[in-house]
């Protein structure tokens, strides 16, 4: 049983800043990418940021020079600093991983993809 657990989100005004952690938790063997997306209401869900395992880091134009993505791979969390923020920025937040665990049932290391379950940001005066 694997779970993502995201936290850090809140209300904050324009211009501040936040901080987003997602804890990954369960029988993991090693975690591949992991990586935050995004969703406003009436919108469909977008890539903020991704990292690899080896701390490689892709960014969407609309956050590169704002967010920053990071890693502690001894804790299988991942973590998104936000600065700058915009009310455009206003969406709930979902972290993802690229988890490698063993099947019991394969005998073998598998590799599947799982989602956190959200956390709201809200960018308002």
């Amino acid at each position: 049983q694997v779970q993502l657990v995201e936290s850090g989100g809140g209300l904050v005004q324009p211009g501040g800043s936040l901080r987003l952690s997602c804890a990954a938790s369960g029988s993991i063997f090693s975690i591949n990418g992991m990586g935050w997306h995004r969703q406003a209401p009436g919108k469909q869900r977008e890539l903020v940021a991704a990292i690899t395992s080896g701390g490689t880091t892709t960014y969407a134009d609309f956050v590169k020079g704002r967010f920053t993505i990071s890693r502690d791979n001894a804790k299988n969390t991942v973590y998104l600093q936000t600065n700058y923020l915009k009310p455009d920025d206003t969406a709930v937040y979902y972290c993802d991983a690229d988890i490698v665990l063993y099947s019991e049932s394969r005998r073998m290391l598998v590799e599947n993809h799982y989602w956190g379950q959200g956390t709201q940001v809200t960018v308002s005066s």
